[in-house]
């Protein structure tokens, strides 16, 4: 097929008259990535099942509206400047204490209210690459929601013949600082956002996780998958263990957990998969871990694609990163970044039938 260039299209605009837009890229195949320079937001992802047919696989709100006023759930977002929660909302650098927002309990979750999610990014259309691929900027300054340093962060988005959706990151900073990128899209590889994902079967490369307290804090050890509900080494439904009398479970409302992936370097982290459609989704980074999100607050009254009320368990995350509350863990690896090195991560979503 002749293959559309990449489109874009204004679909509101922020409080201050920023415009926002939506960028399209499309591949060969015919599968179409959506996305927004407010927060690197993946609004759409149409992706074939075993049929031929193509559906939108990616959880989001029905109004950009939604969108633009803040999206709570993070839907579809680039996330920083740290991923996921810090204790306390604080952490010590170098005998130095930093102060952020307590904006879940009392850690700093995802960055804070006012983190990359809600930023408007600068975006390049990169020209003669063999595939699409759009160039996302945003420069945070020094002692933006508390964190030092000014960074100057990159994430590109590519979209392969191969159906892979490539997003890699960089980032540079003058100041010592702490730095933990990722991705916030809800996946539902059935393409209907009424029906809960208890059914997709994961088989994921981790031998162990790491366990949470009643606020989602790791409590700093790093446990066996063995004979616990986090054992997904061979396929297994997500609903499997979803419910059970397990105080982590209970932790989480369900899975909300970081699993520690095999290996190292650039290597697969499991797949996921969908049988009546016959979807399947692997996934490969170079992380240390990630964070399986299984949607389990997802209620609430903002209409979802569907047209209907947002349905917790509708869709999962696959957040690849390195572990919560690192900077408050030296057992954890590390997540500070010095002005004389470069922060660069890569994550691949690879689709298949």
């Amino acid at each position: 097929m002749t293959i559309k260039p990449i489109s874009i299209l204004q679909i509101g605009e922020m409080p201050n008259g920023t415009p926002v837009r939506e960028y399209t890229l499309t591949n060969q195949n015919g599968m179409v990535l959506k996305l927004l320079n407010l927060g690197g937001i993946i609004t759409s992802l149409m992706v074939p099942d075993k049929h031929g047919d193509y559906q939108d696989i990616v959880l989001g709100y029905t109004s950009s509206a939604d969108y633009i006023s803040g999206n709570p759930n993070y839907f579809g977002a680039i996330i920083g400047r740290y991923g996921n929660r810090i204790a306390n909302a604080e952490f010590n650098l170098d005998n130095e204490i930093y102060s952020l927002e307590a904006n879940h309990i009392s850690s700093n979750l995802h960055g804070g209210s006012q983190g990359f999610h809600t930023k408007i990014w600068d975006v390049e259309i990169l020209e003669n690459t063999v595939f699409q691929t759009l160039k996302l900027t945003y420069k945070s300054p020094d002692g933006e929601a508390g964190f030092p340093g000014n960074l100057l962060v990159n994430v590109y988005y590519t979209l392969t013949h191969n159906n892979e959706l490539h997003i890699s990151y960089e980032a540079t900073t003058d100041k010592k600082t702490i730095v933990n990128l990722t991705q916030h899209t809800y996946f539902n590889l059935s393409g209907d956002f009424t029906k809960e994902v208890v059914d997709h079967e994961c088989q994921f490369n981790a031998d162990f996780f790491i366990p949470i307290d009643e606020e989602a804090i790791p409590n700093g050890i790093i446990e066996s998958v063995e004979n616990t509900v986090f054992d997904f080494r061979s396929f297994k439904k997500i609903g499997t263990d979803i419910n059970a009398k397990d105080l982590q479970i209970k932790y989480g409302g369900g899975y909300d957990h970081t699993l520690v992936i095999n290996g190292s370097g650039f290597r697969s982290l499991g797949e996921i998969v969908h049988r009546e459609s016959g979807r399947k989704m692997q996934i490969f980074t170079d992380q240390p871990g990630f964070q399986l999100y299984t949607g389990n607050f997802l209620e609430s009254d903002i209409a979802c694609k569907s047209d209907a009320k947002l349905k917790k368990r509708t869709g999962f995350c696959i957040e690849t990163q390195c572990f919560p509350n690192t900077p408050n863990q030296m057992e954890f690896p590390s997540a500070v970044l010095t002005p004389n090195n470069i922060y660069r991560t890569k994550t691949v979503f690879k689709f298949s039938v």
